[in-house]
């Protein structure tokens, strides 16, 4: 019999067709080696998953609910629109789903701090949380830009406990915080665990952190059908590296539902205005995988911009280029003045503050929903909006609600 497609992919050196795998240099060869040793042996014991299964009930708070937007699915006219509720995960995100799983993994391993990078702050102030919980250091690397944007968030993390490490060098956003952290880890990776943050980087992280956000597809598979006695016609999801799209997408791969990811388009088409790996980019390694990057005239990695701080990275996971790649996902795109509009709208018309990063998942479903009046859509929204709402006040005018 064939192997569900969870099974089967990525295969044994992490190549999701010719993409992925682990570009790494000789040093770096046997931690990654010991971590994925260790996935595949914790990812099949029932004390490891008992463990997380009662982290995720009693202190996560999931299952995370499902909401239809009546308010705002009657305001466009369209399709009808729901929510994956990712924004009421502990922490505010869905990135608390891998990073107790990969705290839990440190633990295994012997390991006494975690380190890892952050764009918007989210995937930082879970893993400070996971590292309270377990007792581990924790050291957070960001770019100076989005310390500035993301101030909530970075008051967070100190205050949990984690040292915040700001990079200064480049555009001194997300790609310049993975540098960081990446030089940093290679200082001392017998005690330290890089907790990467999304379904990027080498093998076994894109496999791993799908796993850990898989959590979100099974629950909203069950729950969606148990609200409508059927399935989505379509889901989709904000994508930067990927992870919270994954996390949903992983449970409707093999079922003729339509998965769409939604690219920061920014400012404009042009190189450095947007961060749309997928529509723009074309093969390259970096960061130790191999995947879709943008990529300026000289074949490095290219500047890049988005008002959403957590997906402003040139380049994409793996699988998500994959499957793209097979055309079993399509890609939508989203302008920061989207996004925004998105953000009020949905605020002001549900009660939902959203984090940007998931208002452009929210307004591709708004316009797909005017043009498609007959369809369910189901949108993972990743995060709330609480980190955001200094930015968008300051920079962007509070509109009267729509009528």
């Amino acid at each position: 019999m064939k192997k569900p497609y969870l099974d089967s992919m990525p295969d044994a050196n992490g190549f999701f067709g010719k993409f992925g795998g682990a570009f790494i240099p000789p040093q770096l060869e046997k931690p990654f080696q010991d971590i994925n040793e260790a996935y595949d042996k914790l990812s099949k014991s029932f004390e490891f998953l008992d463990e997380l299964k009662k982290i995720r009930k009693h202190y996560q708070g999931r299952p995370t609910p499902i909401t239809y937007c009546k308010n705002l699915s009657d305001f466009i006219g369209g399709g009808q629109i729901y929510l994956k509720r990712e924004d009421l995960n502990h922490t505010g995100a869905h990135k608390l789903n891998h990073c107790m799983a990969e705290a839990l993994l440190a633990k295994y391993l012997g390991k006494k701090k975690l380190i890892a990078e952050t764009g918007a702050g989210q995937h930082g102030v879970a893993l400070a949380t996971a590292a309270a919980y377990f007792g581990l250091e924790c050291e957070i690397h960001m770019g100076e830009v989005d310390i500035a944007k993301e101030h909530p968030n970075v008051v967070r993390m100190q205050i949990l406990g984690a040292k915040v490490v700001p990079a200064t060098h480049g555009l001194k956003t997300l790609k310049e915080a993975v540098d960081s952290a990446f030089d940093a880890y290679l200082k001392d990776t017998d005690n330290q665990l890089f907790a990467i943050g999304s379904v990027v980087g080498p093998h076994p992280f894109p496999k791993m952190v799908r796993d850990f956000q898989s959590v979100v597809g099974i629950e909203a598979k069950e729950q969606f059908f148990e609200m409508t006695g059927k399935l989505p016609d379509m889901v989709t999801a904000c994508v930067g590296g990927g992870s919270n799209a994954m996390g949903i997408f992983s449970a409707f791969i093999e079922d003729s539902v339509k998965l769409y990811s939604v690219e920061p388009a920014g400012k404009g088409s042009n190189i450095g205005e947007h961060s749309a790996s997928l529509t723009y980019g074309s093969e390259g390694v970096m960061h130790g995988f191999n995947s879709i990057m943008l990529k300026d005239s000289e074949g490095n990695p290219a500047p890049v911009h988005s008002i959403g701080s957590g997906i402003d990275y040139p380049s994409v996971g793996p699988e998500h280029a994959y499957l793209n790649s097979i055309g079993r996902t399509s890609i939508g795109l989203c302008s920061d003045d989207e996004a925004v509009d998105a953000f009020y709208k949905l605020s002001q018309h549900e009660g939902i503050i959203p984090a940007l990063e998931s208002a452009h998942a929210v307004a591709f479903a708004m316009k797909y929903a005017k043009e498609n009046p007959k369809e369910s859509i189901l949108v993972n929204l990743s995060g709330r909006g609480d980190k955001d709402i200094d930015y968008i006040v300051e920079n962007y005018p509070i509109p009267l609600k729509d009528i």
